[in-house]
Formats: structure tokens, sequence, C-alpha cells
């Protein structure tokens, strides 16, 4: 499933413009939307499973314009799942697994499917043993793992999150991200939202730059993270990994740059670099 946007503007009621001509096609596995606040990029996000309808332009799915009627928007979402920021907004059920079910149930599954449906969910996101716990008792990032098993669900080809790692302690950060790398790898695409240029250079395979509801840049984010310039005009402060990668390698030119996306890969190459260093010595002696 390709979403893709064409000449894309947004206005609100109050006469405010989100979104100002935005095109540009989603088609790689997992997309950061990057920008300060009131860049545009929850608006866009809301674009994506028919939440919000533009003002100008179209949106197309697979090639064809996207429809609003109710049957079209039906099966729209039930192919690309949005999670929101906030839990607090999305849980309401009594239990976990009761909340996890509200979607399948809405299909009118068999009883069977849904309960299935519900157990993969939740062991998808790491949180089988809380499927009898009361929604409002859990932690904060256990309620943002609900609401994304809510979303899973529904089987979506494209998981849609809205600043995913937001509030989340670092720990509850990773699992999260191991959760999605998981989701990921099976087929499921990953569209979120964030204003961490760090968290966006780790794990998105491309960025997208928006600045007062416009695309500053777009592209794959080995490309993307290294335009220092384009992160200043989106209001953002660069990724530091890049910069501090350009730096070693300057000082050591046999570092493997291209294969550093994270502080772990980080560490990995600067082992085998000081492990490499005595045998380079040697060599010269």
């Amino acid at each position: 499933m390709i979403l893709s946007f064409h000449e894309v503007g947004y206005r609100y009621a109050d006469d405010g413009i989100a979104l100002d001509g935005i095109s540009l096609s989603l088609g790689a596995r997992r997309i950061a939307l990057l920008g300060s606040n009131g860049a545009g990029k929850t608006t866009m996000l809301l674009h994506l499973n028919g939440s919000l309808r533009p003002s100008r332009g179209m949106l197309r799915i697979d090639d064809a314009p996207a429809g609003y009627d109710a049957a079209s928007l039906r099966a729209w979402r039930q192919r690309v799942a949005f999670v929101l920021q906030d839990p607090d907004d999305q849980l309401f059920a009594a239990t976990v697994a009761e909340d996890v079910s509200f979607g399948p149930m809405n299909l009118r599954l068999p009883l069977a499917e849904v309960e299935a449906r519900v157990t993969a969910a939740l062991a998808d996101m790491d949180i089988a043993d809380l499927a009898e716990r009361a929604t409002h008792a859990l932690s904060f990032g256990q309620r943002k793992r609900v609401a994304i098993a809510g979303a899973l669900a529904m089987h979506p080809e494209i998981l849609v999150l809205d600043e995913p790692t937001a509030g989340l302690d670092p720990l509850a950060t990773q699992h999260l991200l191991n959760a999605l790398t998981r989701l990921s790898a099976r087929g499921v695409q990953i569209i979120f939202s964030t204003h961490d240029a760090d968290l966006a250079y780790a794990f998105a395979d491309d960025i997208v730059l928006l600045r007062a509801g416009q695309v500053v840049a777009q592209g794959p984010t080995e490309t993307i993270g290294q335009d220092h310039a384009a992160f200043i005009a989106a209001f953002l402060e660069p990724p530091y990994l890049p910069r501090l990668i350009a730096q070693l390698s300057a000082l050591h030119p046999e570092l493997d740059a291209a294969r550093i996306r994270s502080r772990e890969d980080l560490l990995v190459a600067l082992a085998e670099i000081a492990s490499a260093a005595p045998r380079r010595l040697h060599q010269r002696v």
C-alpha cells in the first residue's frame, strides 16, 4: 500500500494554514515526519487515515484517489491504523483485552478470530501478561503499548504513530522501538512523527522535514541526516551522530560510517578500531 500527497493543503476553521501544498510519496518501510511544534506533523498524520480531508489537492491510495464516503473510509481505516500521542485519548475499556478487542469486534469477526487477534497483538507489544489488568492501573508506557496493540488487532498494512516515544523513559522507549522493529520486519509500514532528530536517524529509513506546513526536505535517512542546513531550515537541531561520525572518519578513514545508525553501532565500530590498532602498529614496525 502506497499513500501519496498531491499538492495537499489544509486550513483549520480559524483560517490557520496547517498544510501548504505538500506533495510526496510515502513508500519507505519506516518513515519519520520531523518538525518543530506547529510544523504540520499531526495534521499530516490525520490525513493518512482519512480523519482529515484536504482543503485542496488530494491523497492517493495505490495511485487511486482516496474516497471519503463511509464505505471507503471504513476500508481505508482497516488498512491504515492511527495511534494518538496520548493513550488516554484512545483507551476506554475496563481491561486491556477488552480494549484491544474493540476494533475486531466492530468488524463482526467470529469470536475465535477476535481472541486470536487480541492474543497476537498483545504478544507483539510484549504485554500478554497484562490482558486482564485494568487499563487505569497501567503505567504510561504500558498504556502506550496497549493503544498500539489495539491498532495492530485490526491487522493494518500501515501503522501511523503520533510522537510514539513522547513521555517514555529510555528503557520504555527501547522496548517500544524493539517491538516496532519486529513489526516492520514482518511487513508493517511504520510512519511516525517526532521532533527528535536522533530518534529519526536511528530508526527511520526515510525522513521528511516539515516547516510551517511545507516539506523542507525528504529522502533516505543517511542522506537527509547529514543535511545540516535542511534541519536548521526546519528549526531543528541536526542529529548528533552524523556530526560525530564525520569527525571520527577524519581521524579514522577505515571507519565504515554507512553502517553506523545508533550509539550501539558506534560502540561496535570503535571497538573494531581499537582492536585493529595494535595490528596496524605491528605492521608498521
